[in-house]
């Protein structure tokens, strides 16, 4: 067969991920994000509750250091666990459409009409439509109509693991390298992670095409407030004398 030379219509939006799915950049994006968010304030929320607590350094260092290990271990085995979930789901649905295709053609056939309509097309481009694409890939057209699955391109746990890992070591890695100034300690790493926060809700606004703005006060107004709380705690505790 001769290759397919028949040239294709540019873009009217070349810069919108028309080709590439937008659920695994999503994925990744989600984990990543949240990953940093939260190895900025929980570290950070550690290292001012013990600094508030006692100025011994080796304390504060330890569980920063601590807290890094746990939440990335922790953040990790979290997003493997559930995305593997959300993959199971989608190869079940897969192989459930699988199957209403192979024994139910003609009530899939209808029911890919009955989609179309819904998207605002007449009964009978809804019809030529779905003939169409039942030729080209059944099972690719009701995966996407249906159900919003593109079985090429599902979540994948490992992405989301490691990048929820690597971008929660690096935020953790805010508030210990701050916490290592001796000079008024606790307003570096509440300056440190105030910048990481802010710099985090830029970079999560500017890949996922949100107001930056708007972004930015959410994350850092939310961890100035955990500061605040274990910075309290941490100074209650450290004058109970526990």
């Amino acid at each position: 067969m001769a290759n397919d030379t028949t040239p294709q219509p540019p873009l009217a939006h070349p810069d919108e991920p028309h080709h590439d799915s937008t659920a695994s950049r999503l994925n990744w994006l989600r984990a990543g994000v949240l990953g940093a968010n939260d190895g900025l304030v929980s570290t950070a929320g550690l290292v001012i509750g013990v600094a508030a607590a006692t100025p011994e350094p080796t304390a504060i260092l330890t569980a920063g250091i601590a807290g890094l290990a746990a939440g990335a271990v922790s953040m990790a085995l979290g997003e493997y666990v559930s995305v593997s979930t959300q993959r199971d789901t989608e190869l079940a649905l897969i192989a459930k459409e699988k199957h209403e295709l192979k024994h139910e053609p003609e009530e899939e056939f209808l029911e890919l009409i009955g989609l179309l309509e819904q998207r605002g097309l007449s009964p009978e481009t809804s019809r030529k439509v779905a003939h169409e694409l039942t030729e080209a890939d059944p099972l690719r057209a009701h995966l996407a109509l249906e159900l919003g699955i593109d079985q090429e391109d599902l979540t994948n746990p490992w992405h989301a693991a490691i990048s929820s890992a690597i971008s929660f070591s690096l935020g953790a890695l805010v508030p210990i390298l701050a916490s290592l100034i001796a000079w008024h300690r606790l307003l570096w790493i509440v300056g440190a992670v105030a910048i990481g926060l802010v710099v985090t809700g830029y970079v999560s606004a500017h890949l996922g095409d949100a107001g930056r703005r708007r972004a930015m006060s959410r994350v850092l107004v939310g961890g100035l407030i955990a500061m605040a709380i274990t910075y309290a705690v941490g100074r209650a505790v450290g004058a109970s004398g526990i």
